[in-house]
């Protein structure tokens, strides 16, 4: 794993409690005249308000996150990362969403999925972070 894609998930576990990240899909990094971008979508637990019971479907918020790096120049090294709530949605709807932005990009190759044990063993074990 590339060391921006590895600052990147460490970014986005920072801004997010461990316990509620579900899935982060990550888009293939694209350099451009200098500068490396890439794009995440991050499935994340909705916080259950105590005593709260429901009969809906269970829901999830979904988040685009996003860094640039510039790569050459006088601004070599800075780093940019940004995260935005996109949608508060059922579970499950995170695959039409990839699906959408596939589709608009052109691409036809699967982005990286690190879900469930696998994303909160690497989590746990401070592999990008030391927040839990």
């Amino acid at each position: 794993m590339s060391a921006a894609r590895e600052r990147f998930l460490r970014a986005i576990a920072e801004r997010l409690p461990t316990r509620r990240l579900e899935d982060i899909r990550l888009f293939a990094p694209l350099r451009q005249g200098g500068i490396e971008s890439g794009v995440a979508v991050v499935t994340a637990a909705l916080d259950a308000e105590p005593g709260a019971e429901s009969v809906a479907p269970p829901r999830c918020t979904i988040y685009r996150a996003q860094y640039r790096l510039t790569l050459k120049g006088v601004e070599r090294g800075k780093w940019e990362m940004t995260m935005t709530e996109e949608a508060d949605a059922p579970d499950g709807t995170v695959d039409e969403v990839v699906r959408g932005v596939l589709r608009r990009a052109g691409e036809e190759a699967e982005p990286e999925r690190l879900a469930g044990e696998a994303l909160h063993a690497a989590l746990a074990d401070g592999e990008w972070t030391g927040a839990r």
